[in-house]
């Protein structure tokens, strides 16, 4: 069994999501807050080996990396026991979520009945989803209301109990070997950044987190610089015949479409939000520098998975695209890496089966809408036009 010495004295953090990102990332930096982590999770083959299992270890591959292990958590299967969930989050410090945008609203019931549970003279459970998107907590904040509804309780008394935050997070956290079982392998680079303003003067106490006053420029810069690269590496990569990251960004043309860009993410970032220009040339490199990482086998298949949502309209490439062509900028780069984006197959990825039906289903006005959500008004439309009617020739 997991080891939970001393578990009484420790505060507990329920973290949904119990795979590579959550253990490797979330899940650490909880435990080394002192935490005990409760994993909850739908796989139960997961669910059981970290029950059984009393550490893990998380590797740091690269310069500076170290081994990191991890104790004192539990693990508790939200399909086949919600009561046992909502029990933990009844008596918890924390909640964090892991698990990807789309299933943020499966999470938003236990939340609930947690916190319908939870006496009301008890500190606020705090509230962070820790996932690549845009104000993810509001996102499930809203999900937790409708959740509410749909049992007749009153959102006023349960708000009162809670606290909710807006993250942005960032580790590289590539597929796993098989062989793996519950050690994960990462960057030994993270960052996770946390809204100061909902905590007051008692914020979660997570080493490594940094709390910041305004956090949508962090989020947008972390998606237009990391989320925007990493695709850009995949796509263009693909395009060429790679098969990892690595690779992709050892290839002089590829490197370079990566690059350019990123150029034009920077110059929308710097408008919107007063990044400077060598500070966003230093994270540009400091990114770039971690995608070459040789010791990540990092696929461009995993990276490039779910097209259509990385194609959307507020998503790593068509977000900034808009905004820069909004703006008059340049969106030579970025159109360059949407068109890899609509040439990309994967036979394991079903949004990747799902692009190459709409291309050929589709007049390209309305693949704009469809896929992008651009308006025909916008500046950026009738070139993606354009690259749509391509690829259906």
């Amino acid at each position: 069994m997991a080891d939970s010495t001393n578990s009484a004295a420790r505060p507990t953090a329920v973290h949904f999501g119990a795979g590579n990102i959550g253990r490797g990332f979330v899940g650490m930096l909880l435990h080394e807050g002192g935490y005990e982590v409760v994993f909850s999770d739908v796989a139960a083959p997961l669910v059981d080996a970290l029950a059984a299992a009393d550490s893990y270890t998380v590797h740091e591959v690269g310069t500076g990396g170290v081994d990191r292990e991890v104790t004192g958590f539990r693990a508790v299967n939200s399909a086949q026991d919600p009561e046992a969930v909502a029990a933990e989050l009844a008596g918890a410090a924390a909640a964090t979520t892991a698990v990807g945008p789309t299933v943020l609203r499966f999470i938003a019931p236990h939340l609930v009945e947690g916190l319908r549970r939870r006496d009301a003279s008890a500190e606020p459970l705090q509230i962070m989803a820790c996932e690549n998107a845009i104000g993810a907590t509001d996102t499930l904040r809203e999900h937790m209301v409708a959740a509410a509804a749909d049992v007749g309780a009153d959102w006023a008394e349960l708000a009162a109990k809670a606290v909710f935050a807006n993250t942005a997070v960032d580790r590289i956290v590539p597929g796993q070997p098989e062989d793996a079982g519950l050690d994960v392998t990462v960057e030994p680079f993270y960052e996770w950044a946390i809204e100061r303003g909902p905590f007051g003067d008692r914020p979660p106490e997570v080493p490594g987190a940094h709390f910041v006053d305004a956090l949508g420029p962090y989020i947008e810069r972390k998606l237009f610089t990391v989320n925007t690269g990493h695709a850009a590496a995949a796509y263009l990569g693909a395009r060429a015949g790679h098969g990892t990251v690595a690779e992709a960004l050892a290839d002089e043309r590829v490197a370079a479409g990566v690059a350019a860009a990123l150029q034009e993410t920077s110059a929308v970032l710097h408008a919107q939000h007063g990044f400077s220009e060598a500070e966003m040339a230093d994270y540009r490199a400091t990114i770039l520098r971690r995608f070459a990482n040789p010791a990540l086998p990092d696929t461009v298949g995993r990276v490039g998975r779910q097209p259509l949502r990385k194609l959307s309209r507020h998503e790593r490439l068509i977000g900034p695209a808009a905004a820069a062509a909004e703006r008059g900028f340049s969106v030579d780069g970025l159109l360059a890496v949407v068109d890899a984006a609509l040439a990309f197959r994967d036979a394991g990825d079903e949004q990747a089966g799902q692009l190459a039906r709409l291309l050929a289903e589709l007049p390209p006005g309305e693949l704009v809408a469809r896929i992008t959500g651009l308006e025909d008004e916008h500046p950026l439309a009738p070139r993606v036009q354009e690259l749509m009617a391509r690829h259906q020739t």
